[in-house]
């Protein structure tokens, strides 16, 4: 039951994106269509995973073993930007098209903070790696759903007859808030 209320709560009360507001660069960088939200989303989602999973053991393992837990910032920011040259590799040569759409954002997961936040936030809650693992995956989740509704809705709007003066990046701001304002209906399940 544990293990459900870590995963429901980094989904839809915790969402790094809506509640914590992590991970903000990205989401309203790569959010105009639901395709190149959804890539950046798998990205973001193999990307934090398996930074959470490595950076528990490194914490663990090293860090801790050595006495040098005042390093896991820096630590943690090298296996981020590993796995991100990794995934941008990866994407390069298995889908060009999502490449090139994904532009900039793809490396900027590098400095995204939710990955970063994600791993601190592991070590800071004393989670096991099953935990952790859980969460990492949870987090993964609400990212990839908060930025692929939004890139709906973007979508949606694009077609809207919305003011002039709201056209663009004040009426996604607007529309964000309105997303985070509706996931605060989620409190209540924080009782799991």
């Amino acid at each position: 039951m544990e293990f459900v209320a870590i995963l429901v709560s980094a989904i839809l009360v915790n969402n790094f994106v809506l509640a914590r507001f992590l991970g903000i660069c990205p989401f309203l960088g790569v959010s105009k269509q639901v395709e190149t939200a959804f890539g950046m989303g798998m990205a973001v989602t193999f990307v934090m995973t398996l930074a959470s999973i490595i950076t528990y053991l490194i914490h663990r393992l090293v860090l801790v073993n050595l006495g040098i837990e005042y390093l896991q910032t820096i630590a943690f920011i090298l296996v981020i930007a590993s796995l991100v040259q990794f995934v941008e590799l990866f994407v390069k040569k298995a889908s060009p098209g999502l490449y090139d759409a994904l532009g900039v954002y793809l490396p900027l997961i590098t400095t995204n903070c939710a990955v970063l936040g994600l791993a601190i936030l592991n070590i800071q809650e004393k989670y096991t790696l099953m935990k952790t693992i859980t969460h990492a995956i949870g987090a993964s989740i609400g990212f990839m759903i908060a930025i692929v509704l939004f890139a709906g809705i973007r979508e949606r709007l694009a077609l809207a007859d919305v003011p002039e003066c709201l056209k663009g990046f004040p009426i996604a701001l607007i529309t964000a808030g309105l997303m985070s304002v509706a996931f605060l209906g989620f409190q209540g399940l924080s009782v799991l």
